[in-house]
């Protein structure tokens, strides 16, 4: 028999293309979900079952929380990466290294072919083929919504004639949930004017009033957290946990897809988003002004072009050999205040300051040059433009 390995999440696609294989195309059907921090214990014993009752010959649950941080997440934080200056990469980023580590578990059990749940109409068709096709490419790819056009009712209706009862009311929102933040997509996002409901988004708000945290970063990285060491994985859990109970994160990211249609997601990602303006605000006194400027560049390049699915292109470890070499000095504290709905950076601490008052203070005092040196610095600095402007003559009305 036929053997296919099948990405897959638990949800109505993967659930639809389970039984569809199996059923319509007569394949033994290996399911492989791929945890890159959305499941609990408890949810991966679920799903596997879940995965057998629908007629799975074999599953296995890989985790890899801790190599998803240091070859994604880590660079993702280096580069302050918020695509159209919103989105944390939250799905973008995991859904790449799900297919990696699938693909590489299709050559493991000899499967001949692999296959996912993605439509025709988004990014994650790209990112998992363009990763199989360059890892496997001598294994065949089957996407049965994409190449069939399936709606979501046309999935719960197949899946209700085989004796597969799926909520219809749970089927309009579909959720993924991972180490960096939550995507909500659902009716809404697929206006130009409507908002999600609160009630879409996974996380309530649970607390009022205000709360301060603080944020330890080494050489870029997040190390601890109120004063606490841990491995920065589980530190980004954590801060998630308490952020969360203030209903921080919430946004919706309107950009340009990889097939040229503009597309709307709802995303939830607390930590990532406190990370990123936390590092960014660290970077802001530890890093000069050209490494700034330059880091701005290639990690907004980074974030493109892993946002669609080029993660395997040889610059990607280029500019990530940048990104490290620039997280020397990105060393301190960065305090943050927990709010309802939001939060505000408070300041940082570090040895690698460079706002350092014994040079001077802005506005205020010149400790380390004369008022000489000063009217000196500014005539050499305007020599260029008075030469033009003298030159030809110009008025400047």
């Amino acid at each position: 028999m036929k053997k296919v390995v099948l990405a897959y999440s638990g949800g109505l696609d993967t659930s639809y293309c389970l039984k569809y294989l199996k059923n319509e195309k007569g394949y033994e059907v290996h399911t492989v979900l791929v945890d890159t921090g959305g499941f609990s214990a408890e949810e991966l014993s679920a799903i596997e079952k879940r995965a057998y009752e629908l007629g799975s010959a074999q599953h296995a649950n890989l985790t890899i929380l801790d190599k998803y941080y240091d070859k994604a997440i880590k660079y993702l934080i280096f580069g302050n990466v918020l695509k159209n200056n919103t989105y944390p990469l939250s799905v973008s980023a995991e859904r790449v290294f799900q297919a990696i580590e699938a693909i590489k578990y299709a050559k493991k059990v000899g499967a001949t072919a692999i296959a996912h749940g993605s439509t025709g109409a988004g990014n994650d068709q790209i990112r998992f083929d363009l990763i199989f096709q360059t890892i496997a490419p001598e294994i065949e790819i089957i996407t049965p919504i994409r190449d069939l056009k399936l709606s979501r009712q046309e999935e719960v209706d197949y899946l209700a004639q085989n004796g597969v009862h799926y909520s219809w009311e749970k089927a309009q929102y579909s959720i993924n949930k991972g180490l960096w933040g939550t995507s909500v997509g659902g009716k809404e996002t697929l206006t130009s004017s409507q908002p999600l409901p609160s009630e879409a988004y996974p996380s309530q708000l649970q607390k009022e009033g205000e709360e301060k945290v603080t944020l330890h970063f080494e050489q870029g990285e997040l190390v601890g957290l109120n004063g606490k060491t841990d491995k920065p994985s589980n530190n980004i859990v954590a801060l998630e946990k308490l952020a969360s109970a203030y209903a921080i994160g919430r946004d919706i990211h309107v950009g340009d897809t990889i097939i040229g249609i503009k597309g709307r997601v709802g995303f939830e990602a607390a930590a990532p988003l406190i990370i990123i303006k936390a590092h960014h605000l660290l970077e802001k006194h530890t890093l000069g002004k050209w490494q700034q400027y330059w880091k701005e560049q290639l990690g907004n390049w980074y974030g493109m072009l892993f946002h669609e699915g080029q993660f395997l292109d040889p610059v990607m470890r280029n500019i990530e050999t940048f990104l490290q070499d620039t997280q020397k000095t990105v060393n301190g504290t960065v305090t943050v205040s927990l709010k309802p709905y939001h939060f505000s950076l408070d300041g940082i601490e570090s040895k690698n300051d460079l706002m350092n008052t014994g040079f001077g203070q802005y506005g205020e005092m010149n400790n380390a040059w004369t008022s000489d040196d000063a009217k000196g610095f500014i005539k050499i600095l305007g020599n260029a433009q008075n030469i033009f402007s003298s030159v030809n003559q110009l008025d400047h009305d």
